[in-house]
């Protein structure tokens, strides 16, 4: 069966809960109008709209090879936030985030993943660190692995630290998928990741040209009107869409890195 690439539905913010301080770009925590939380990832933030780009490629490209990820939505937020918010810090986030932004679903009473506790089949594992590999995510380490237990199953969160290519536009992305990942050999499953051959043809197969299109395909106008590099929205995603194509069809490169990291770590 053809895999179809989710649109991601946009929702409105009616409650703002509370702040996630975790580094320093201060997700927070919220509900939509359609009464479900969501942790927000604000434009606004530090890095800007490139970590909401890298979320939402990131997250997506995760759900098309089969891993499980938090629904990602568009987030409306409004300005009215700003206003009312005391903490200057927040306030000044707040007014830069008015706007789109991006949310994932909130899984209430889920638990951080211990490596040490939770078990990973070999598959899983294989093809998440596949994935990281593909998207250069530097975040799936023991310190910080970015993943949750939720209702007994692995979940993944948390692309916003991927494709770190996009902080250099004036190296041609062609030129930089080609390279490979040395930071792999940090990743929390790689010792777990013992099928990467056939896990690489697996997943060359389910991100076709047409996924890794529609999923680039939704990066907001409105996210991207800021990079001097390209003269258009339309530039900047050709950019993203070339990047992965390539990347993709060289995968042995970033494989190979894998499996040589694994062979030292084991």
């Amino acid at each position: 069966m053809t895999y179809v690439v989710p649109r991601l539905r946009t929702v409105n913010i009616d409650r703002y809960i509370l702040p996630l301080r975790e580094g320093g770009s201060i997700p927070g925590l919220a509900e939509g109008d359609d009464g479900h939380k969501y942790v927000i990832k604000f434009r606004g933030a530090a890095q800007g709209p490139k970590v909401l780009m890298a979320e939402l490629i990131g997250g997506e490209i995760a759900r098309a090879l089969g891993l499980k990820v938090p629904e990602l939505v568009f987030v409306q937020f409004d300005e009215v936030f700003g206003r009312t918010e005391s903490d200057e810090e927040l306030q000044n986030q707040f007014k830069a985030s008015t706007g789109l932004n991006i949310g994932l679903a909130y899984l209430t009473s889920s638990n951080t993943f211990d490596p040490g506790i939770t078990k990973v089949n070999v598959y899983t594992a294989s093809t998440i660190v596949w994935l990281d590999s593909l998207i250069m995510n530097v975040d799936r380490t023991v310190r910080n692995p970015n993943m949750l237990i939720w209702n007994k199953e692995l979940w993944l969160i948390d692309h916003g630290a991927c494709l770190y290519f996009h902080y250099n536009w004036a190296r041609p992305p062609a030129e930089q998928a080609v390279q490979p990942f040395p930071r792999i050999k940090d990743h929390v499953l790689l010792p777990k990741a013992a099928q990467l051959a056939s896990t690489n043809r697996k997943c060359k197969k389910l991100l076709t040209p047409q996924v890794i299109h529609d999923i680039v395909a939704q990066i907001p106008d409105e996210w991207v009107v800021a990079e001097p590099h390209f003269h258009s929205a339309k530039e900047c995603r050709e950019a993203y869409e070339e990047f992965l194509l390539t990347r993709v069809a060289n995968s042995s490169i970033f494989v190979k890195e894998a499996q040589h990291a694994r062979k030292e770590v084991i």
